[in-house]
C-alpha cells in the first residue's frame, strides 16, 4: 500500500524533526549565555516571539465555543504556567550550570515523574515494568551526573541539575493534569490557549523583575531568541501533532527517544562539550527506562 507507506514515512520523518527542533533548544540557550542574557529576558524574547504563530491558533478556533466554567479556565491558567512558565523558567536557569546533554537527560525523567503522580494522586497501581523503569532512568541521571562532575564545580552540577529536575517535575505535574483539558478542547487549541497563559505570566515575571531596557541585547541573541521560537517552539509542537495523526502516539514517542542523544551530539558540535563512556551509557539507560516506561 503505497500510500500508507508514504504516511508512515512522512509520520516518522515529523516526530524526527520534532526531535531534532526540541533537542536544539538547550543548544540556543547556551549560544546566547556568553553574550551576558539573563534567563528571564532569554525566555521572555523567545515567548514574545512565538506568540504570533499561538495567537493566530487561538484566533483561528474562535468561532467554536470554548465552553470552560470558571474551574476549567482556573485549571487551564495553572496549566499554562506550569507548563510552559515553570518548566521553562526552571529549565533556563539550570542550563547556566550545567551541561546541554545532561539537561537534556533529567528533562527526559518527566515520564517517569508521570507514573509516580498517578500513583500517588490518582490511585494507579505501581507495576514491576515501571519500578525498572525508574532504576533505569536514574541510574542513566546519575552516570550523566558523574560525567559533568569530573570537568566542572560539583556544586553548580547540583545546583543547576535541581533546577532541571524541578523543571521535569513542572511538566509532568502539566501532563498529568492536561488530560481532560486536551480531551475537551483538542491539542492543538489547548496548547495554543495554555501558549497565552503561560507567555503573560513570563511578561509579568520580566516586568517586575528586569527593566524594559534589558530587552535591548546584542544581534545574536535576538537571532537564537528566534531560533529558539521557531525551530524549538512553534515548528516542533506541529510537527509532533502531525506526527502523532499520521502514526499514533506509540510509534512517535519511539521516535522522541533521539532526543538525549541528538543533545549529547549538538553540544558536543557546537559547544565543544566532552562526549564520554559515562555519559553516553546513562543516555543508553535513560532511554532503556523511557521504553520501559511507555510500553503500556
Amino acid at each position: 500500500m503505497p500510500g500508507a507507506a508514504r504516511e508512515l514515512r512522512l509520520g516518522f520523518a515529523l516526530a524526527a524533526f520534532s526531535a531534532v527542533g526540541y533537542s536544539l533548544k538547550a543548544i540556543f540557550i547556551k549560544l546566547a549565555y556568553p553574550y551576558g542574557v539573563d534567563a528571564i529576558t532569554l525566555l521572555t524574547l523567545r515567548m514574545a516571539l512565538a506568540l504570533p504563530a499561538f495567537l493566530g491558533i487561538a484566533l483561528a478556533a474562535r468561532a467554536k465555543p470554548i465552553g470552560l466554567t470558571a474551574s476549567g479556565w482556573l485549571r487551564l491558567t495553572g496549566m499554562g504556567l506550569l507548563g510552559y512558565y515553570g518548566a521553562s523558567i526552571l529549565d533556563f536557569v539550570g542550563l547556566q550550570y550545567i551541561s546541554a546533554g545532561l539537561e537534556r537527560l533529567i528533562l527526559f525523567t518527566y515520564p517517569t515523574l508521570t507514573i509516580l503522580i498517578g500513583v500517588f494522586w490518582h490511585g494507579k497501581p505501581f507495576r514491576r515494568q515501571e519500578a525498572l523503569a525508574m532504576l533505569l532512568c536514574y541510574g542513566g541521571i546519575g552516570l550523566a551526573f558523574a560525567h559533568d562532575l569530573k570537568l566542572g564545580d560539583a556544586d553548580a552540577v547540583l545546583i543547576g541539575g535541581s533546577f532541571v529536575f524541578a523543571s521535569s517535575v513542572c511538566y509532568a505535574l502539566y501532563l498529568s493534569g492536561s488530560e481532560r483539558l486536551i480531551a475537551r478542547l483538542g491539542a492543538q487549541r489547548f496548547t495554543a490557549l495554555a501558549m497565552l497563559v503561560s507567555t503573560a505570566g513570563v511578561f509579568l515575571h520580566f516586568l517586575f523583575a528586569r527593566p524594559l531596557a534589558s530587552l535591548v541585547q546584542p544581534w545574536p541573541v535576538y537571532g537564537w531568541s528566534f531560533a529558539m521560537a521557531v525551530v524549538s517552539t512553534v515548528l516542533p509542537v506541529f510537527a509532533l501533532g502531525e506526527a502523532i495523526r499520521r502514526i499514533g502516539a506509540g510509534r512517535t514517542a519511539l521516535a522522541s527517544m533521539l532526543g538525549p542523544l541528538l543533545t549529547i551530539f549538538f553540544g558536543w558540535w557546537w559547544l565543544d562539550e566532552a562526549i564520554s563512556l559515562e555519559q553516553m551509557a546513562g543516555a543508553g539507560l535513560v532511554i532503556a527506562g523511557i521504553v520501559a516506561a511507555s510500553r503500556r
